[in-house]
């Protein structure tokens, strides 16, 4: 597990700049409205951007008036980050979460959460329901696959599908909001993402 995480992290430091480039223009305002939409209460919320790279998601929902905190493993993305949208980032590991409990209204996690080994998910997304404030959200967006595991390009990945995804998510005490497949408009065999929409039970 260790090696996972080192490596991992160490592709995208070293990546750090070409990922930025490649990624800061992407439009994901469907993903951060599944996330807000289903928030009870009024905002501004207290919103956790897990695995928020180099910051756009993050600056968003700051922008957004929301209360943005991002969470890194990363340390290049950490500090572009913080640079970029001037929230506060964590740097943390993700199979080694220091969360607040019930701290977060909602939980960003976009393109992250497959980067965690399945023999270590089920404790990550109990650390992640135990920072939510009863009733709040978590959304996901993880690209899809027959729930193969392994190194791809020098990253560790699991591609789950719908029912494995769901089987993880129900078993850590989440209930299922809804479910999508990204990009939108496209037949299914061109839509590569999984994105999902959660409530702590």
């Amino acid at each position: 597990m260790d090696d996972i995480s080192r490596l991992t992290l160490a592709h995208y430091d070293q990546r750090a700049d070409d990922f930025w480039a490649g990624t800061r223009d992407h439009d994901v305002r469907q993903n951060i409205d599944a996330l807000l939409g289903p928030i009870e209460g009024s905002p501004p919320f207290v919103i956790l951007d897990f695995g928020c790279g180099p910051g756009r998601d993050l600056k968003a929902l700051g922008a957004l008036g929301h209360v943005a905190i991002g969470l890194e493993g990363s340390a290049r993305f950490a500090a572009m980050a913080r640079a970029y949208s001037g929230c506060e980032v964590l740097e943390q590991d993700f199979l080694r979460l220091d969360l607040p409990a019930a701290r977060f209204d909602g939980i960003f996690a976009n393109a992250s959460l497959f980067h965690v080994p399945s023999a270590e998910l089920p404790r990550v997304l109990g650390e992640l329901r135990a920072a939510l404030k009863p009733g709040g959200v978590l959304f996901s967006s993880n690209p899809r696959g027959a729930n193969e595991e392994g190194w791809s390009k020098g990253r560790y990945g699991v591609y789950h599908d719908l029912a494995a995804w769901r089987r993880y998510l129900v078993a850590a005490g989440f209930a299922e909001l809804g479910h999508y497949y990204r990009p939108a408009g496209l037949p299914r065999e061109r839509q590569p993402w999984l994105a999902s929409v959660w409530r702590r039970r």
